[in-house]
Parts: structure tokens; sequence; C-alpha cells
């Protein structure tokens, strides 16, 4: 079987860049799959597979919520944290306009313009992750820290 290639994505010269050890991962990417399928072809717990999504407030201004692969995101109890009215998803189009990247492809590194962060509290406490390398199908196994680092998200507690 053919070696697949990794592909260039501007979140690999973002971390190249800073100097950052990463281990790419990549799988076949299935419509909808999601988290799951991903953790399930790379025989890894899904806890860890990291999801990027693009949301925002009433203001509409977007914003990047990192979360367990397991687990969905409270709008309410996050609105409550960052001390709004309400927080929504962003449609798709938007959420790829804001961040250059394709729905399922979404990496918070190199991104088009620099969004907020917010992080799960637990996803900062895990030994090693899995997080979108900017491409459908490829995600790169990276330690919490690279998160802190990069990204100095803001730690929330939001899943269930």
């Amino acid at each position: 079987m053919p070696k697949k290639k990794i592909p260039s994505t501007p979140a690999l010269h973002a971390l190249k860049g800073a100097g950052v050890d990463f281990i790419p991962r990549l799988y076949d990417y299935v419509d909808h799959g999601g988290t799951g399928e991903a953790a399930r072809q790379l025989g890894a717990d899904e806890h860890a597979v990291v999801k990027t999504l693009v949301m925002a407030g009433p203001d509409k201004a977007p914003f990047l919520v990192l979360m367990h692969g397991d687990k969905e995101v409270s709008t309410k109890a996050l609105a409550r944290q960052l001390g709004i009215k309400e927080v929504n998803p962003c449609p798709e189009r938007d959420a790829q306009r804001h961040t250059g990247y394709q729905v399922g492809g979404i990496s918070p590194f190199g991104i088009r313009k620099p969004l907020p962060v917010y992080v799960e509290k637990g996803i900062l406490a895990l030994p090693r992750l899995l997080i979108n390398g900017g491409k459908r199908g490829l995600l790169l196994e990276i330690t919490p820290s690279v998160l802190e680092e990069i990204l100095s998200p803001t730690p929330v507690e939001a899943a269930i």
C-alpha cells in the first residue's frame, strides 16, 4: 500500500515556524463521521480527539471552542462563563470564511485571522491529544502545552 503524503496546510506551517513537535496522523475522512470515525481509524480514545468549533455570541463576533470529541458544548454554560446572553455555532460558510479552512478540517492553528480561543478545561489535563491539522483526514498529535504556548486559550467548563 502506498504511503500517504502529508498535505501542506497553514496549520503545519504555523507549528513548524514555532518549532513545535507534532506527529501527523492521516486517516480516511468520512462525511459526518466526526471524531468517532477518526478515533476508530487511528486506534485513539475519542476523548483525546479534540474538535475545533467556530462559535459566535450575540454580536456575531466569532471565536473558537476546543472540545473533547466525545462531548458536546453546552452553549448555555459557555455563554454564562463568557458573560454574554447566548452562544451559537457559526454557519459553515462563516466558519470557513473566518478560519480559511473547510468544515471538517478546521484547525485552530494558522487560521486566516486571529480569533479568541476557549478550551474545555479537561483537554489541558490530557497527556497527548489529536487535533485537526487544517485538512479533512489529517490530525496532529501534540501535547496540551502546545495549545497553551501557541493559542493562549481561556479554559472553560462547558462539556456535556
